[in-house]
C-alpha cells in the first residue's frame, strides 16, 4: 500500500483534491486503523489526489465538549482550524460522523469553513463517477446500523445504502433503522465509560441486528464499528455474523478484485 502524502510535504497544496482526516480513533486503535487503510487504498485505486495531516492533525474536539470541557474543545478547534487555513484546505473527507459533524459544522463559530465529505458520501460519488467498479457479490446478505452523527444528526440515511446495494448484495433493514434508529452506545462520550447498571446498549442494539439474519452487519463510524463488535461478540455464536465498516467492505471487493 502507497503511504499517503502528509499536506507539510505537498508542494502544491492547491492540487491536493480533498485533505483525509483519520481522525484519533483511527490513528490509535489498531482494529480501527484498518478502516484508515481500507480508505487509502480505495482512494489511491481510484487515482484521488490527496494528503493527510499526520502529526499536526489534533482529535477535533468533539469527546471534550460532548463531555463537558468546552475550553478544551475550543483549544483543540483553533489549532485544528489554524493548521487548515495554513494550507488552504477547503474539502475534507472523514469516516468519523462525530469528525464530520464537528468540523462541517461547529468549526464554523471559529472560523473554520470547510466542504465536508462522510466516507460514504465519497464512496458514493467515486462509483457514480466511474472512478471505482465493483463486481458485486450476490451471495452476501447486509444490515446497516445508522450512526447518530451521521444519520439523525445530519439526515445522512442514503449514501451509506446506495454504496451497500452497489455491492451486489441483499440489503435487510433492523427492526429500528434510519430516523428510528438506535444508538450503539457511543455517543456522548460513553464510549470511553463503562456501564454499570442495567443492560449494556451495544448489546442491545446487536441483539437488533443479528435477528435480521444478516451475515454482515455493517456501520460507518468507528465507535459504531467497536461497540457493534462487542454486542455481536455477545450474542451471536462464533463466526455467525461479521461486523465491517463500508469501507472495508468496498476494499474487499474493488483492491482484491
Amino acid at each position: 500500500m502507497t503511504a499517503p502524502q502528509l499536506m507539510s510535504e505537498v508542494g502544491r497544496p492547491e492540487e491536493v483534491e480533498v485533505l483525509y482526516w483519520v481522525g484519533c480513533a483511527a490513528a490509535l486503535d489498531e482494529r480501527l486503523q484498518n478502516v484508515a487503510r481500507a480508505m487509502v487504498r480505495i482512494m489511491n485505486r481510484a487515482g484521488v489526489r490527496f494528503a493527510i495531516l499526520g502529526p499536526e492533525e489534533r482529535c477535533t474536539g468533539d469527546p471534550a465538549r460532548r463531555t463537558g470541557n468546552e475550553f478544551h474543545f475550543q483549544m483543540l478547534a483553533r489549532e485544528n482550524i489554524a493548521t487548515l487555513n495554513g494550507y488552504g484546505v477547503r474539502r475534507i473527507v472523514t469516516h468519523c460522523p462525530h469528525c464530520y459533524h464537528t468540523i462541517k459544522h461547529e468549526y464554523r463559530r471559529l472560523g473554520g469553513e470547510y466542504e465536508v465529505l462522510h466516507h460514504s458520501e465519497f464512496l458514493r460519488l467515486l462509483i457514480e463517477g466511474g472512478r471505482l467498479q465493483l463486481p458485486g457479490s450476490p451471495g452476501v446478505t447486509l444490515t446497516l446500523h445508522d450512526p447518530c452523527y451521521l444519520g439523525r444528526y445530519n439526515d445522512i440515511f442514503d449514501a451509506p445504502r446506495e454504496v451497500l446495494d452497489r455491492l451486489g448484495g441483499r440489503r435487510l433493514e433492523m427492526r429500528r433503522s434510519r430516523e428510528r434508529s438506535f444508538c450503539c452506545g457511543a455517543g456522548g462520550g460513553h464510549a470511553f465509560f463503562e456501564e454499570r447498571v442495567g443492560g449494556k446498549i451495544n448489546v442491545n442494539r446487536a441483539r437488533e441486528a443479528v435477528a435480521t439474519g444478516a451475515s454482515t452487519v455493517c456501520t460507518a463510524c468507528p465507535f459504531c464499528l467497536s461497540m457493534m463488535e462487542e454486542g455481536v461478540g455477545v450474542v451471536a455464536p462464533a463466526g455467525a455474523a461479521r461486523v465491517r465498516d463500508i469501507a472495508e467492505l468496498v476494499d474487499e471487493m474493488v483492491c482484491s478484485a
